[in-house]
C-alpha cells in the first residue's frame, strides 16, 4: 500500500512539498496580475473591464435564476458595485433585463447572443493561452497534470468550502474555468 506524503514526511516529500510552494507564489503572482483576463479584455474587449469579464463569468456559477444580487455575492461585491456593473453590460448590449418568470417582481439578468458570443470567444481564446503554456507536454503529461491539478484544487475546495463560490461542484470534465 501507497503512503500518503501527510503520514510520512520523507527528505524528498519535505522538498516537493516546498517546490510546490514556491511555485504557487510565482502563480500567485500571475494570477493577481490577472494576466489572462487582461490578456482577454485587450485582445477581445477592449471597451471592458476585468470585473465586466467577472461579471459575465459569475452568472455561470449561479443555481437558478441570475439575479444583479446574486452576481454581486458570488463575486463578493457591494450590491450597489454588482448593480453598476450590470447596468454597464446591458449598455454595452452584454446582458439584458427579464422578469422573473417565478415570482413577476423580481429581476433577473439574461446574458444576450451578443454577450454569449463574447464569453465563447472568451473560452476558445483562453483555451488556446493555455494550450500555448503547455506546447511541448505530452499527452500523458497533459492527462495527469489535468487530474492531479482538479485533485489539488478540489482538496482545497473541501478544506476551505465556504472558500468556493456558489454553483455546481468543479467540473471534472475539464471544461475551463
Amino acid at each position: 500500500m501507497t503512503k500518503t506524503v501527510t503520514e510520512n514526511h520523507s527528505p524528498e516529500a519535505a522538498a516537493d512539498i516546498a517546490h510546490i510552494s514556491e511555485v504557487m507564489g510565482r502563480m500567485r503572482l500571475l494570477i493577481g496580475r490577472r494576466v489572462i483576463s487582461r490578456t482577454l479584455v485587450d485582445n477581445l474587449a477592449p471597451s471592458l473591464e476585468i470585473s465586466h469579464l467577472d461579471a459575465l463569468r459569475a452568472m455561470n456559477r449561479i443555481d437558478g435564476e441570475v439575479t444583479v444580487g446574486a452576481i454581486a455575492e458570488v463575486m463578493r461585491l457591494d450590491p450597489s458595485r454588482g448593480s453598476r456593473l450590470v447596468a454597464e453590460l446591458v449598455a454595452q448590449g452584454l446582458l439584458r433585463r427579464d422578469v422573473s418568470q417565478t415570482d413577476g417582481r423580481r429581476s433577473i439578468v439574461l446574458r444576450t447572443e451578443l454577450g454569449d458570443q463574447l464569453m465563447a470567444e472568451v473560452d476558445a481564446t483562453k483555451r488556446r493561452l493555455l494550450a500555448s503554456m503547455l506546447d511541448g507536454w505530452s499527452e500523458d503529461e497533459l492527462s495527469i497534470f489535468a487530474v492531479l491539478f482538479d485533485k489539488f484544487v478540489s482538496k482545497f475546495e473541501e478544506t476551505y468550502p465556504s472558500e468556493k463560490l456558489h454553483g455546481p461542484a468543479s467540473t471534472r470534465s475539464r471544461a475551463p474555468a
